[in-house]
């Protein structure tokens, strides 16, 4: 049981009801919370995010987001780390040690309405959109092999000797 100081009138404090979803749309926001949290079947953890709509008929509602990092699934890891990757990037923050330096930081994100498939509610689901501005980083492709250039003696130098061991098995 706990007890209040004072009598809490009802009367004078709007009720809260269900958590309405956002509707689909871009909104400018800004992460103002964040916290690892541990997963549901407790073998990972996820970073927990809660964000402000900073514009629009909407400013002043929360999104949310939860990215799960640590996981037994490296494809579960994978997205998202590409995920935080959007967030650093939508934020300008491209090197970050603590989820905070994301925080306060104005970012464009795109929200739509996700389904379930098991039939449980709907979820809004968040997408971070980096700025214009910013070229699109892609993942380096390695060179095309080129052919080493031939010394003015016309001979072109060799490559060392392959070895077949695995570099991670070499003694050291």
């Amino acid at each position: 049981m706990a007890r209040f100081d004072t009598t809490f009138d009802a009367s004078g404090v709007e009720p809260l009801t269900g958590y309405e979803l956002l509707p689909a749309g871009d909104y400018v926001a800004q992460i103002v919370e964040s916290e690892m949290r541990p997963t549901r079947n407790g073998n990972g953890e996820l970073l927990w995010i809660a964000m402000d709509i900073l514009e629009g008929q909407y400013q002043g509602r929360k999104a949310y987001d939860q990215l799960n990092l640590i996981n037994p699934n490296p494809t579960t890891v994978e997205m998202a780390q590409r995920t935080l990757s959007a967030i650093c990037h939508a934020t300008g923050e491209l090197h970050v040690s603590d989820s905070e330096d994301l925080h306060f930081k104005p970012m464009t994100i795109r929200v739509s309405i996700r389904k379930p498939k098991d039939g449980g509610q709907e979820r809004n689901q968040i997408r971070y959109l980096v700025p214009k501005d910013e070229p699109a980083t892609a993942p380096a492709r390695p060179a095309a092999p080129q052919r080493p250039a031939r010394s003015a003696a016309g001979t072109t130098p060799t490559a060392p000797a392959r070895t077949n061991a695995a570099p991670w098995k070499a003694k050291a």
